[in-house]
């Protein structure tokens, strides 16, 4: 196959190249938008880049342009570019393909074109023109505005057969993919399920880790390993507001900023939060989350300087006074534990609930955990008890221990007015 011939793929043995979910609709072009949700590791993702590939290569009077979305743009060196290149790899088309590292784009001989962006800045796109297909990456992360300007977008008449591929793991059902896809029948819709049982790609060890679920988190297995949505509960913090918020703002100018950080490893991320508290407005405001699984101290403490935090006051984890050690050792000085008791938990929940929360839009990490935070039902009774659930609860665990300390001063004022009342009062 030379450089110049229409590029062509053949698969003599397509099982071992395609899950069956995925290959039943690899040449389905039919509807507007194409939505493949599920469980983790269920292939979908690997699934869809192979379709929009083929998609690519197939013989259009004119080139397809496909835009490539994650939310946040900082994502996409590292996730769905990455995708893209294995892919091509694999199938051969290295060569016949030109990419642009500087930007994201991938060029192939036959002219079509990916080109990979992040919507954090919607400004980034305008500057896109003769889209004929968008890809949304991790869907839940963006907006429903996000998504209505998208489809907007789809409107050159030259190119035929245009969707929009929709990917994402279940959250909860008050997301607006939920609402937008699944509270109502959409004839030009296709929705498609898979999970870890879909994917006979998927080893051994991963899926005994997912299946593991089931025992200890049932809530994870349900969203994570079977693609259920999360059924809404008796929520921890039901109400709070998404925008987009800057820290030089007007609004924000002279609020003082807090910093918490809540360890994790193998399953759960290390998560690092930036908030800030109007304590006279009762307003929290959280402007920061980073964070992933596998990171070492001394990755968190570099974490933590490229984000230029590093003369802050960090308070962190008490569970784990050696890693709040080596981090100091990094060069993180002015690290420091949160407060530790059978009752801090509630106390800086209780202490949080006060504030009107104000998120980052950006910031899709923090919104599923707000979205999913519950409190805990007793099994024999029915009834909820004073106990959150241990899920979807890291991040905000970092906001909790951000704000420990103005929590702590806002119960020793408690107890100093009790204690003068009880004094007055004899």
């Amino acid at each position: 196959m030379s450089k110049n011939e229409q590029l062509t793929l053949e698969f003599p043995k397509p099982a071992r190249v395609f899950n069956k979910q995925v290959f039943d609709y690899l040449y389905d072009y039919d509807s507007r938008v194409d939505l493949w949700y599920g469980g983790a590791s269920s292939g979908k993702s690997a699934g869809v880049v192979q379709k929009v590939i083929l998609k690519a290569l197939g013989d259009w009077k004119i080139p397809r342009r496909f835009l490539i979305l994650r939310k946040v743009g900082a994502t996409v060196k590292d996730s769905i570019f990455e995708d893209f290149i294995s892919r091509l790899t694999e199938w051969g088309l290295m060569p016949y393909a030109k990419v642009r590292n500087t930007d994201y784009r991938i060029k192939l001989s036959n002219g079509a074109e990916f080109i990979f962006k992040g919507l954090d800045n919607p400004e980034k796109i305008k500057s896109v023109k003769g889209i004929s297909d968008v890809m949304m990456e991790e869907a839940t992360e963006f907006t429903l505005d996000d998504f209505n300007q998208l489809d907007l977008r789809l409107r050159e008449r030259k190119h035929p057969q245009k969707q929009i591929f929709i990917m994402f793991n279940p959250v909860s059902k008050a997301n607006w993919v939920y609402k937008q896809f699944f509270e109502r029948t959409d004839p030009d819709t296709k929705i498609h399920l898979s999970t870890y049982k879909d994917n006979k790609f998927l080893d051994d060890a991963n899926r005994r880790r997912i299946e593991q679920l089931s025992e200890t988190n049932g809530a994870y297995y349900k969203i994570y390993a079977l693609g259920e949505f999360a059924t809404l509960d008796k929520l921890i913090f039901p109400k709070y507001e998404k925008r987009l918020l800057r820290a030089d703002s007007d609004e924000l100018k002279g609020v003082p900023s807090y910093f918490g950080l809540d360890f994790g490893y193998t399953n759960d991320p290390t998560a690092f939060v930036h908030i800030k508290l109007d304590v006279e407005n009762k307003v929290l405001y959280i402007l920061e989350a980073t964070g992933k699984t596998g990171m070492l101290n001394g990755e968190i403490a570099q974490m933590i300087k490229d984000l230029g935090h590093s003369k802050e006051t960090i308070i962190a984890d008490a569970a784990e006074p050696k890693s709040i050690a080596e981090i100091r050792k990094s060069g993180i000085d002015r690290i420091t534990k949160a407060r530790k008791g059978p009752d801090s938990i509630r106390h800086g929940i209780e202490y949080l609930q006060q504030f009107r929360i104000v998120v980052d839009e950006r910031l899709f990490q923090v919104i599923e955990e707000l979205d999913n935070y519950t409190w805990q039902k007793d099994k024999k009774t029915g009834e909820y008890i004073n106990k959150p659930v241990d899920s979807f609860n890291h991040f905000l665990d970092a906001v909790r221990y951000a704000a420990d300390k103005q929590s702590l001063k806002s119960a020793d004022s408690f107890e100093q007015k009790l204690r003068k009342a009880r004094t007055y009062f004899g």
